[in-house]
């Protein structure tokens, strides 16, 4: 079961992925979390560099789409003006909503990347399903609500069982 909480690859945020290189390898989905993956929990709109990296990923030839368990109101008044496809009240970890990002993309689950900064929700879900997933630090701790802080302590527990286990490995920070 743990082994499931344990993401393909471990950024900082979004700007480390190296999306040319996932391309190249066949992706073509890219599924996102919003709160505390793309911006904070209350930041409304995508900053000057997320914008940036949106089109990036639009130029690169990828679809994205924002899967989030937030509420229609705070993930459409994000996503809207942007023009980015949204899953919102997705009830991740369950598999319906990364399925139904999958299939409006157009795209097969070998395709899709999932990125996200929850390894209960986000990197559970994805790789339930076979998906590339990606876990990012989260943006704004502080923001969080109640979900997630309890969701961010069962991860604590899960990562000392990982790391006896050997399955999780700290990265070096010194290089």
């Amino acid at each position: 079961m743990f082994e499931m909480l344990v993401p393909k690859l471990r950024v900082n945020t979004v700007f480390d992925i190296a999306l040319e290189e996932l391309y190249q390898q066949g992706y073509r989905g890219i599924i996102t979390d919003l709160d505390n993956t793309l911006v904070g929990a209350k930041a409304p709109l995508a900053t000057p560099e997320l914008l940036v990296w949106f089109e990036k990923v639009k130029t690169l030839g990828f679809k994205l789409i924002i899967v989030s368990n937030n509420n229609m109101d705070r993930v459409s008044k994000f996503a809207t003006p942007l023009d980015i496809k949204f899953v919102h009240q997705a009830r991740k970890p369950s598999n319906a909503p990364f399925h139904k990002a999958i299939k409006l993309m157009e795209l097969a689950p070998e395709q899709t990347i999932v990125v996200g900064d929850q390894m209960l929700t986000d990197v559970y879900g994805g790789n339930r399903l076979g998906l590339y997933t990606v876990l990012v630090l989260p943006i704004s701790v502080q923001d969080e609500g109640i979900g997630t802080r309890i969701n961010r302590r069962i991860e604590q527990i899960a990562l000392t069982r990982l790391r006896k286990q050997g399955l999780w490995q700290e990265e070096d920070k010194s290089k």
